[in-house]
């Protein structure tokens, strides 16, 4: 998918061009309402650049689409070498701080997801028309050569793009090439679940290139699933396996919202036990529709509550009726974390007095929809290690449930399924072999879309948690470059080093394990619940969101979700002695081990969840601990900090 814009044309012809006719054509690729001012906007903007390109050579593009963004930026010029990416502001005479912010996120975005503007010398500009002049200045680029954003009025616009042209030159840029340049976006899960709920298209937001699985793919293999139980009236069951961060949420929500707008009838819905996710889901989409719409947040609210819906409200209401669900299709997030027959029997019998409630989550969900008297079909999204909580069933509760209780439905899996991270593998694997199971590869999501600048990040966490050193590091190697990891004893160091490290929006934060209860006198205390809404979604002005790097997140909190970068603190909760990890539980005023398997595999998965949260890289704080506090003793921190060195982390400078 090469770049797209309104308008496109070498310079020289844009500057000879009629402004009415360049008007016309914006005009005629304008899909709204074309109002006054927006088209005074393009008259302005026009005119500047006409009179600040004049006699230069290259290609401009005006209202060029950033898909990762939903944006398009007012004007990207090419000249020789030189990419500059310009966000107008008609009439102003300052330059807003949120302004500066989009026209930096636009150089950020085409720099990490435009094939083409890889390795180019990219370099944002707010133009404010009427501010005052001051000094034209000169770029200062960072490593990955994207300038700091610039600023300029009008009128200096034209000897600014001509200091900048006449720097030092970096390679060649060819310019054919960079337009026909496929663009490769991964997408925040808000920025994927907000586009889907306008557009109900991936096609913006997913990654096609031959290294990855495609979404596309996997949602049109469950469509097929879908259509084939409607025409036949028969009732299927999907499992999609997914690496952690490739994409399985987006893809449950890009079935959910096409079934929904094709397919009105069948009502599909959303469906996740991930109480965060859900929140921060359903508030920005209720914030980005209200903003949009221009209709009041409450109304935009209880649209959004009824396409993401948390799944234990729907197991609730169920419980309580014997209706018929309006729902044929549900899309069951982290299906692994419903809850097995003790858990699930032991909560509705303490807190909804149901006494003879006596099912597993899975076969409860699934005895709901068999009630559907032709046809329906769930799909559930499995991740591999992501089991964090007590009663947290993995594959087996659901697998158990289709063999003792409903042997007529139909199932399609992905052959990854029986993969030991999946849970049980020679149950799962007998099952595989039934008349009714059919196995299909795109039903799995191989490749991590989350952190973008290094796929091998989830193999390399997991050898890390598994302990295995050697391994970790040889993974690490080739993505040292592009994904940074680095380590430090200070927690003030960590937070410097993540402000320093983000550029535009790009959102930042702290993350500890839920068990990280020593972390106190750095002034982390875990058990004080962060609002996740208002930590992923509100603007780094707002102390209540992750920018500050006061409140911090758990596993629980973010699990599913994403920042750019994170910084770890580890705790002696999970820590190396040398030997092995250590797996311990602080309780009442001391550390207490842990040697139930189950509750040591959750804490490994907390770690697993807490370090693939970052899509551009992170900092690991491991604390010095005290000599004068027996709870927090040097060596329970050395021994992390010397084994994760091992793994190849640097310490940071």
């Amino acid at each position: 998918m090469g770049i797209r814009a309104y308008y496109h044309a070498a310079i020289p012809d844009f500057c000879r061009e009629d402004s009415r006719r360049i008007l016309g054509v914006l005009a005629s690729q304008h899909h709204h309402d074309l109002d006054i001012q927006q088209r005074h906007a393009w008259v302005e903007e026009t005119r500047i650049l006409q009179s600040a390109l004049a006699g230069l050579a290259g290609d401009i593009l005006i209202e060029c689409y950033i898909p990762r963004m939903g944006k398009r930026a007012d004007a990207v010029i090419l000249i020789g070498d030189n990419l500059l990416v310009l966000e107008f502001k008609v009439g102003a005479r300052d330059f807003g701080a949120d302004a500066l912010l989009q026209v930096e996120d636009y150089a950020l975005d085409l720099k990490n997801f435009h094939e083409g503007s890889h390795h180019a010398a990219v370099v944002p500009i707010l133009v404010a028309t009427h501010a005052p002049s001051s000094p034209v200045q000169i770029p200062l680029f960072a490593d990955d050569r994207v300038a700091r954003p610039l600023c300029v009025n009008a009128t200096d616009l034209a000897e600014l793009v001509r200091r900048i042209t006449g720097r030092v030159s970096f390679a060649p840029l060819d310019h054919r090439a960079w337009i026909a340049g496929g663009y490769r976006p991964t997408p925040t899960i808000v920025e994927a679940a907000q586009t889907l709920y306008r557009t109900h298209s991936v096609a913006d937001i997913a990654r096609s290139d031959a290294s990855a699985k495609n979404l596309q793919e996997t949602s049109d293999s469950v469509s097929a699933v879908i259509d084939a139980a409607r025409a036949h009236c028969r009732k299927s069951i999907c499992f999609v396996t997914g690496v952690p961060g490739s994409g399985k949420t987006l893809a449950g929500l890009n079935i959910a919202t096409r079934r929904s707008e094709a397919h009105a009838d069948e009502h599909a819905v959303f469906l996740s036990g991930n109480g965060p996710l859900v929140d921060v889901l359903r508030e920005a989409l209720a914030r980005d529709k209200a903003a949009r719409g221009g209709i009041p947040k409450a109304t935009a609210s209880r649209e959004v509550r009824s396409f993401i819906q948390n799944i234990h409200h729907f197991r609730d209401h169920y419980v309580a009726s014997s209706d018929v669900p309006v729902e044929k299709v549900v899309v069951f997030d982290e299906a692994q974390r419903a809850w097995t027959r003790a858990q699930a029997s032991a909560f509705m019998q303490r807190k909804r007095g149901q006494s003879d409630f006596d099912m597993s989550e899975p076969e409860f969900l699934i005895s709901v929809m068999d009630r559907h008297p032709d046809w329906c079909v769930v799909v559930c999204l499995i991740g591999g290690g992501q089991e964090i909580n007590t009663g947290e069933a993995g594959i087996a509760e659901w697998i158990d449930a289709l063999e003792s209780r409903f042997p007529d439905w139909l199932v399609h899996v992905s052959p990854r399924i029986s993969l030991p991270e999946y849970g049980p593998g020679a149950a799962v694997a007998r099952f595989l072999h039934r008349d009714r199971v059919r196995q299909d590869e795109h039903l799995h999501l191989a490749v991590s879309m989350r952190s973008f600048r290094a796929e091998a990040l989830s193999d390399f966490v997991g050898l890390v948690v598994d302990g295995d050193a050697a391994g970790a590091a040889a993974t690490y190697a080739p993505i040292r470059a592009n994904y940074p990891i680095v380590l430090t004893r200070d927690l003030d160091h960590g937070r410097a080093w993540l402000r320093a490290r983000a550029r535009g929006s790009e959102r930042y934060g702290l993350v500890a394990s839920s068990g990280a209860q020593r972390l106190r006198p750095l002034g982390i205390h875990i058990k004080v619940a962060v609002d996740p809404p208002n930590w992923f979604l509100n603007p780094a002005s707002d102390i209540r969101s992750a920018y500050y790097c006061e409140e911090v997140a758990s596993e629980f909190d973010v699990q599913g979700l994403e920042l750019d970068w994170t910084g770890v603190v580890w705790d002696g909760d999970f820590h190396h002695d040398g030997d092995g990890w250590v797996h311990q539980a602080f309780k009442g005023s001391r550390w207490q081990s842990v040697n139930d398997a189950t509750r040591r595999l959750y804490l490994k998965n907390a770690y697993r969840v807490i370090l693939t949260r970052a899509r551009q890289g992170m900092v690991i704080v491991v604390p010095d601990g005290d000599p004068g506090d027996w709870t927090r003793p040097a060596t329970m921190y050395d021994g992390t900090l010397a084994f994760l060195r091992r793994c190849g982390l640097p310490m940071l400078e």
